[in-house]
């Protein structure tokens, strides 16, 4: 069982940790463990509680009323809400309980839903990014059992693959021709296979080379493919001191293409971007961009 500090609670909830100490002496319906050295610390179960009360409250329910159900009681009324609720906070609520509690066919349900509501892009842009957003920061510092990111990672990555086989390209529509790699040692591919899937939505030829790509391999596949436009994404690595260098090589190495670049280690960083390399933010500014240029209104 994973267990989490005061803090983690307030960042998965929503709920100021000055606020979950009233509620402790208030309401007495979560009481924190204490470790060898008198530190606290809250499991699962009370992570699911805080989480279910903060659903609860962003609905209209007052806090004295939540601390009087019983655990079925709130249980219901949390089912009840999320099946009927269009707001992507409440999903985003829903999918956190489903990777706790390992729950597939939860998790299952609420993306299938949304994505026949939604479509599958706004549910990834309004609901399955903004998740992996919220959980990222406890998957780095270990709050989070390290099964809950497989668990999670593999059901969305079995989606994004699903929805890029069904986007069929002729070779009479192709319009630009995409490489998409992750660098050596860069194994998180979930934004690099939204962006697959966007570009080949919007009828462009991909070669998706996915993770752990050396530079002479990369360019092996370019002089072979000869791609309009390149697009990485560095999560992890390089590491941060080499960053630089390596988005330097790229630029050097790739002249007559484009290179889009985005990730944790580009994006905030005090980095000089190639003439011929271009750092994104946001998903969503990508898609637009993918759009101008497959409608020819920009051009690499």
């Amino acid at each position: 069982m994973s267990s989490y500090s005061i803090k983690d609670l307030e960042q998965l909830s929503g709920i100021k940790a000055h606020t979950l100490r009233i509620w402790e002496q208030r309401y007495n319906f979560i009481t924190p463990k204490r470790t060898e050295t008198n530190i606290r610390y809250y499991n699962d179960h009370d992570l699911k509680l805080i989480l279910n009360v903060s659903l609860l409250r962003e609905n209209g329910y007052k806090i004295s009323k939540i601390a009087e159900m019983e655990p079925q009681q709130m249980a219901q009324a949390v089912l009840s809400i999320t099946e009927k609720s269009d707001n992507f906070a409440d999903q985003i609520h829903s999918l956190v309980l489903s990777m706790i509690d390992l729950d597939e066919e939860r998790f299952e349900k609420i993306l299938s839903t949304n994505i026949l509501q939604n479509g599958f892009e706004n549910t990834m842009l309004g609901i399955i990014f903004p998740f992996l957003n919220k959980i990222g920061i406890l998957w780095q510092t270990g709050s989070i059992n390290p099964a809950h990111e497989h668990f999670i990672s593999n059901l969305i990555r079995q989606k994004l693959i699903v929805a890029i086989d069904g986007c069929y390209v002729s070779s009479k529509e192709t319009r630009n021709k995409y490489l998409l790699f992750l660098p050596e040692g860069e194994l998180h591919e979930i934004s690099l296979l939204f962006c697959h899937y966007i570009i080949k939505s919007r009828k462009n030829k991909v070669v998706y080379l996915g993770q752990n790509v050396p530079l002479p391999d990369l360019a092996s596949t370019y002089d072979t493919y000869q791609p309009n436009f390149l697009v990485g994404v560095l999560t992890c690595a390089p590491v941060q001191a080499k960053v630089q260098k390596y988005i330097n090589q790229l630029g050097e190495s790739f002249p007559k293409s484009k290179i889009f670049l985005s990730g944790q280690q580009v994006i905030g960083q005090d980095l000089k971007a190639p003439q011929n390399v271009e750092f994104f933010l946001r998903l969503d500014s990508f898609l637009n961009l993918v759009e101008e240029l497959s409608a020819g209104k920009i051009t690499g």
